[in-house]
């Protein structure tokens, strides 16, 4: 992964060139002293990971993020911990505190890692050029973490405004990540799950029972409104 280094501080921009250097998967394209050679290094070659300072001269390390209409991934390395919600509203991949550990530096280029090996997955099958395999699940952001979440595994999901509730088969406390119920819906099967209100997706492998405004899956009673009650066509004329 081409990546680039942004701090102002001189010792620890040497200590995360070091950290760099050390893990396989990385090439140090440029290290910045400023958000304002970091924006010109971007104009000029393809980065794929930032480790970025937030308190810096003219230009801080959120509003720099802010100018980027499609940023490469972010790992703040910063000695303030009070903008860690606002990092995590950004979807960085992680929030480092200074003085920062080589293996917690580690932990956090793993997660970039493996995120970019998500997004630019490829199958080794001849045929793959000709048809996509078809995927069984999708990586959800859970505090600074990436949590796979496998489609058998869903029971239904709840949205909550910028925010989604996944609940699950294997555990009893629902998955909240931040994303939108259009987001969601777009990145599941078409032929497994139907919506049945705004807030509501469920899984149609999963539902037990359907009454007139409702749908029971376990122990839940999930509502479906006048507008999304055409969806369940697609479950009882099979």
């Amino acid at each position: 992964m081409n990546c680039i280094a942004v701090d102002d501080e001189k010792l620890v921009l040497d200590l995360v060139i070091d950290n760099i250097k050390q893990v396989p998967y990385l090439n140090l394209v440029k290290a910045c002293r400023n958000a304002m050679e970091a924006i010109d290094v971007l104009q000029k070659e393809k980065i794929d990971l930032i480790f970025l300072d937030i308190q810096m001269p003219r230009l801080s390390g959120l509003q720099f993020i802010q100018t980027l209409q499609q940023p490469p991934m972010i790992i703040f390395i910063t000695a303030y911990e009070q903008y860690a919600l606002e990092g995590y509203n950004l979807n960085i991949v992680d929030y480092l505190l200074k003085p920062v550990s080589f293996e917690r530096f580690l932990r956090a280029c793993n997660k970039a890692k493996e995120l970019y090996d998500l997004r630019n997955e490829k199958t080794s099958s001849p045929a793959s050029s000709t048809k996509e395999a078809t995927p069984d699940h999708i990586f959800v952001h859970v505090e600074y973490n990436l949590v796979k979440i496998v489609f058998s595994d869903i029971l239904f999901i709840e949205g909550l405004k910028d925010y989604i509730k996944i609940y699950l088969v294997s555990v009893s406390k629902p998955v909240l990540t931040r994303m939108t119920m259009k987001a969601v819906e777009e990145k599941l099967p078409a032929d497994k799950f139907i919506r049945t209100h705004k807030s509501f997706i469920v899984n149609a492998d999963k539902i037990a029972v359907i009454k007139r405004d409702l749908i029971v899956i376990g122990n839940h009673e999930i509502a479906v409104s006048d507008f999304y009650k055409e969806n369940l066509n697609r479950i009882t004329n099979r």
